[in-house]
This record gives structure tokens, C-alpha cells and sequence, in this order.
């Protein structure tokens, strides 16, 4: 039997020092949304008048592409609002996890998208219509000169921020798309080519599933309070227990508070004789610069009561 010494020790490190930098990009990328909001609405409004002025399905497709984008992007700089709010009593880990929240609605829209485009595509198969070629290429072109520029905004800050990450992940789609559409759009005109339209339609609704397919496990992953990919539990274990002092660890669990903090609970058996403050501050030490793990609850308990108790 194992006794508790009754003493619960939160050790918390490198939150604070980087709170700052985390406010600034945050900052940035709000700016950066913004714009590109603007330059996404201002286009869907153009593509949609263009895909009904030359009849093309393509480009409609396109166009609720963009809108979708526009709705992403707000509801990614709402997260970022959000997920700048400070903790509190009744989110006392903070509000990061909006962010997340936010990248997990825009890729399901995302996949729902490719389902909808795949469907119309295929009734166009069967239900050809007289398409503007000429008319599907200005509008595309434009299209992908605005997408291109968006995708480019967001490039930067996709690296580390799932939120960013589905919302350029909707802008290179739709760049890529727009060059589907123009190809269509060169194909109708210069040769009469009416399946093109739904063809490239298929190929730009595949190509939105796979992207928001390959990206939304990882998102599920960090909700369901997962692991990090990069951190092996039994390693945290083993090197934890190399400690001396420390005679067993168990009722481990790591996990992603959000994007930039890692976070572990770990019950630790001490030997008898141990200096608990030395042991504590080793311990804390190990597992911010070994596993990058900044914010650690570990409860000690004592062996020398396994008789006594």
C-alpha cells in the first residue's frame, strides 16, 4: 500500500515568458484575415455574377468556395479574439482552444463543400449547359490572382496554428481551383469542350476532401485532449525514473492544452530519505527542456508507508 504525502505541487514554467510573443502574432494574423476577408468577399460577389452570366458550373463552384472562405475567415479571427482572452474561473486554461474550435468547423465545411461540388458535378455530366468559355476565363483568372495573394497572406502563420492552417488551406484550394476553372474555361471556348466543366469540378471537389480529410484527425486529436505526436510516454517515464529519488511514476497523462503548451499529470513514489524540494525542481526541469512540457501537476507519495498504512 502506498501512502500520499497530501501535498499536490503545480509546477508551471514558459507561459508567461512567451505571453507576449503569442499576443503579437496573434495580432498580426487578425490583420492579415482582414484583408483577407475584403478581397474574398469582393470576389465570390464577382464569381458568382460571372458563373451566371456565362452558365458555367465551375465557376459557381468556385465562388461558394470563396464565400466559404470568407465565412472561414471570420470565424478564425473571432478565435483569435477569443483565444486572446486571459483565464478565468470558469476557463481556467484559457480560451486558446477557440482557435481549434474554429479550425475543426472550417475543415468539416471544408469536406461538406467537396460532397456538395461532387454531387453537382455529376447531374452536369448528365444535364450538360451552354457555357461562356471566354467569360469563365477573365473571372477565373482574376479569381486566382485574388486567391493566390490570400494563400500567400496566411502561408507564414499556417506553420504553427491549426486555425491558420484550415483557413490557407481554403485559399490554396481555391487558388488551385481557379486554375482548374481557367483550363475549363480555355478548353469550352477553344473547343467546344462542355463535360470539362463538371471534369475540373470533380477534380477541385477531390482535392478540397483530401485536404480536409488529411487535416481534421489532427484537429480531433488535440479536442480529445491526445498526445503529443512528438512525446513518448514510456520515455517520459523511464526518464523520470531515472531521477534518484524517485522509485516509480504511474497514472501518467500528457496532453495538448493547445498548439504551444503541453501539459502532463504524473503521481511519483518517492525513496525514503528523498529531499522533496530538490527532487521537485529536477523533475520540473526535466520535463520542460527534455519533452517541452511547461505545465506539470505531480502528486508525491512516499513509500515507507506501503507497511505503516
Amino acid at each position: 500500500m502506498v501512502c500520499r504525502l497530501g501535498t499536490v505541487y503545480f509546477i508551471i514554467m514558459g507561459h508567461h515568458c512567451h505571453h507576449h510573443h503569442h499576443h503579437s502574432i496573434a495580432d498580426g494574423n487578425e490583420k492579415k484575415i482582414w484583408i483577407a476577408i475584403s478581397a474574398n468577399m469582393a470576389l465570390t460577389i464577382g464569381q458568382v455574377i460571372g458563373g451566371i452570366v456565362s452558365g458555367s458550373l465551375s465557376l459557381i463552384a468556385d465562388a461558394v468556395h470563396n464565400f466559404s472562405d470568407a465565412a472561414s475567415l471570420i470565424l478564425a479571427a473571432l478565435a483569435i479574439r477569443i483565444g486572446r482572452k486571459p483565464a478565468d474561473q470558469k476557463k481556467t486554461f484559457g480560451y486558446k482552444r477557440a482557435e481549434t474550435i474554429a479550425a475543426l468547423i472550417n475543415l468539416t465545411t471544408l469536406v461538406l463543400i467537396g460532397i456538395y461540388l461532387i454531387a453537382e458535378a455529376f447531374q452536369r455530366f448528365f444535364e450538360p449547359q451552354a457555357i461562356h468559355g471566354w467569360v469563365v476565363v477573365i473571372v477565373a483568372g482574376f479569381a486566382f490572382a485574388v486567391d493566390l495573394w490570400t494563400a500567400i497572406l496566411t502561408y507564414a502563420q499556417s506553420k504553427n496554428s491549426m486555425n491558420m492552417r484550415a483557413v490557407f488551406l481554403h485559399n490554396l484550394t481555391d487558388a488551385l481551383a481557379s486554375i482548374g476553372v481557367i483550363i475549363a474555361g480555355l478548353s469550352i471556348y477553344l473547343f467546344g469542350w462542355l463535360w470539362m466543366d463538371a471534369a475540373m469540378t470533380l477534380l477541385i471537389a477531390g482535392y478540397i476532401l483530401w485536404h480536409g480529410l488529411h487535416e481534421l484527425p489532427n484537429v480531433i486529436h488535440l479536442l480529445m485532449n491526445g498526445a503529443p505526436d512528438n512525446i513518448n510516454i514510456q520515455d517520459v517515464i523511464q526518464a523520470m525514473q531515472k531521477e534518484d529519488g524517485v522509485e516509480n511514476v504511474h497514472h501518467v497523462h500528457i496532453w495538448r492544452m493547445d498548439e504551444q503548451r503541453n501539459a502532463l499529470e504524473a503521481h511519483i513514489v518517492i525513496k525514503e530519505n528523498s529531499q522533496l524540494d530538490p527532487l521537485k525542481e529536477k523533475l520540473k526541469a526535466l520535463l520542460d527542456q527534455e519533452f517541452s512540457i511547461g505545465h506539470s501537476t505531480l502528486e508525491f507519495e512516499h513509500k515507507r508507508c506501503s507497511t505503516a498504512c
